[in-house]
C-alpha cells in the first residue's frame, strides 16, 4: 500500500491547540466498523455505547517534563528533550542548535542545580547526555522541565497536567496517550458503576509517534520501538472478558500496540514486558482487541493506518472528511472517535 493511500485534507484551524476546559465535553464520532455508519455523540456519553461484561483497557503512562531549556557554558541557549534514558545518569536527546551541541559541550540548567556534558552524537544526530545532580532526578526534572508538546501545537499549556491522563500513573513517556485525556474521575465511575472492567498498560510513548512516514511504499516504513508492560491483573481481566465474549476496547492507539504485541493467536494473554515496533496497518488481523477508542490522527501516520486496519480505510476516510465538514477538533487535544 502507497503512504497517499491515506492522505486526507486538513484545514489548519482545526488542528486543536489548547484541551477544552471539561475534559469529556469533546465530541465523540461513532464509527461502525463493519457498516461505516456514523453518529455524532459528545464523550460524555460514551458510557451508552458500553456494555456491562466489557472491557476497557488504559495506558497509565505519566509523560515526563522532558524539555529542558538551559544554558551552554560558553554562552548561548539551549534545549534538549530527553527520549531515552540509557542508565548511569545517560539519556539520549534531541537538542538545540544542534550544530552548537558538539562532544564535551557543557550545559546547564536552572540555578546550576542540573548540569550535563554532550557525551556522543548518536545515529540519526540525536545526543548522548550525561547530567550531574545532588538528589533525584526526576524530581528535579519535575521542578526544571516543561512538557514536549507535538510540534503542531504552537500555543504554550498553562496547566501541564492536562497533557496528561486523570490515571497517569508510571511516568516515562516523551508524549500523551491522548485517547485518554476525555476521560474524568466522575466519568471512569460512572462507567465502573455499569458493570465495565477497567485494567491498565503501560506503554512509554516515544517522540517517533510524531516521526512521519518517508517512504512511499508503507512496508518499508522503519517503525521505531517502544516499551511496554501488560501486568498479570490486567491479563486474568482481559482472559476472563474473551471467554465470556465480551469486547476488549482499547483506549488509544498505545493501548492497542501493547495488547497486539503480546496476544496469543486466540487473544488471551499472560503478564508481559519488553520493546515493540508493532506495525499495524490493513491486512493485519487482531487478536485481541475488539473496539477502539482514539483521536483524530495527521495525514499518512502510522496511526491513521493503523486506524484503517480495524475498521477499513474507505470507512475511516470517509470518516475523517465527515468530521472535516462537521468542524471536529484534531490530534492531540482534539476530539474523539469509537470505532465499535
Amino acid at each position: 500500500m502507497k503512504k497517499s493511500d491515506f492522505y486526507y485534507d486538513l484545514p489548519e484551524e482545526l488542528i486543536a491547540q489548547n484541551p477544552l476546559k471539561q475534559r469529556d465535553a469533546s465530541r465523540l464520532m461513532l464509527l461502525d466498523k463493519k457498516s461505516g455508519a456514523m453518529e455524532h455523540r459528545h464523550f460524555y456519553e460514551l458510557p451508552q455505547f458500553l456494555q456491562p461484561g466489557d472491557c476497557l483497557v488504559l495506558n497509565d503512562s505519566r509523560v515526563l517534563p522532558a524539555r529542558l531549556i538551559g544554558q551552554r557554558a560558553s554562552g548561548g541557549s539551549v534545549e534538549l528533550v530527553l527520549l531515552r534514558d540509557l542508565g548511569d545518569d545517560c539519556w539520549e536527546c534531541l537538542s538545540r542548535p544542534g550544530r552548537k551541541t558538539r562532544p564535551g559541550t557543557e550545559l546547564f540548567f536552572g540555578n546550576g542545580e542540573l548540569s550535563a556534558v554532550v557525551e556522543q552524537v548518536a545515529e540519526g544526530g540525536n545526543r548522548i547526555v550525561r547530567f550531574r545532580y545532588q538528589g533525584i532526578f526526576l524530581e528535579i526534572l519535575e521542578r526544571l522541565g516543561k512538557m514536549p508538546l507535538p510540534p503542531y501545537i504552537k500555543a504554550e499549556l498553562e496547566d501541564s497536567e492536562r497533557y496528561q491522563t486523570v490515571y497517569s500513573r508510571e511516568l516515562g513517556s516523551a508524549a500523551a496517550p491522548t485517547a485518554g485525556l476525555h476521560f474524568t474521575p466522575e466519568l471512569l465511575d460512572e462507567i465502573r458503576e455499569m458493570g465495565v472492567q477497567i485494567c491498565t498498560v503501560t506503554l512509554h510513548v516515544g517522540l517517533g509517534t510524531f516521526r512521519p512516514v518517508k517512504e512511499e511504499e508503507i512496508e518499508d516504513h522503519p517503525m521505531h520501538s517502544e516499551f511496554c508492560m501488560i501486568p498479570e491483573s490486567t491479563a486474568e481481566i482481559i482472559n476472563r472478558t474473551k471467554r465470556s465474549g465480551h469486547r476488549v476496547i482499547a483506549v488509544g492507539t498505545t493501548s492497542c500496540r501493547t495488547l497486539e504485541s503480546f496476544a496469543r493467536e486466540d487473544g488471551t494473554l499472560e503478564a508481559s514486558s519488553g520493546w515493540t515496533d508493532i506495525f499495524i496497518y490493513p491486512g493485519y488481523r487482531f487478536r485481541c482487541i475488539d473496539a477502539l477508542v482514539t483521536n483524530f490522527h495527521l495525514p499518512e501516520s502510522t496511526l491513521i493506518m493503523l486506524v484503517s486496519a480495524l475498521a477499513g480505510r474507505e470507512h475511516i476516510l470517509d470518516a475523517y472528511r465527515e468530521a472535516v465538514r462537521e468542524k471536529y477538533r484534531f490530534f492531540s487535544f482534539g476530539d474523539a472517535m469509537f470505532i465499535r
